[in-house]
């Protein structure tokens, strides 16, 4: 059964970091291409980060470069989401999501991913 499991969310005050983890099981995660989106109350789920399945290349939204960074260890079928100077509008449900692909394939569009976490929530205080 494939299975994503997120965890390390919680409350921070703003300028703070906290680390997200992405566990993966019931398939081989280095074939995938991962992404973490994120939504917040009210909104769309929007695009945070995605990393192809061999690593190495990386895309970021706008309003995360610079403070957030995608990373993975396919040898332990986890992916990560490092956050840094993180802001109260970083406030979200933080997902992880993975889809089947060649190796230099990522993508930032949801509709792109089919196998999702159950999501872990991120709250930063003013």
């Amino acid at each position: 059964q494939v299975q994503l499991v997120e965890s390390g969310g919680g409350l921070v005050q703003a300028g703070g970091s906290l680390g997200l983890a992405c566990a993966a099981s019931g398939y081989t995660f280095s074939l995938y291409a991962m992404g973490w989106f994120r939504q917040a109350p009210g909104k769309e789920r929007e695009f945070v980060a995605a990393m192809p399945r061999s690593g190495g290349s990386t895309a970021y939204a706008d309003s995360v470069k610079g403070r957030f960074t995608i990373s993975r260890d396919n040898a332990k079928n986890t992916g990560y989401l490092q956050m840094n100077s993180l802001r109260p509008e970083d406030t979200a449900v933080y997902y992880c999501a993975t889809t089947y692909a060649s190796g230099s394939y990522y993508s930032s569009n949801t509709n792109d991913y089919n196998n999702w976490g159950q999501g872990t929530q991120v709250t930063v205080s003013s």
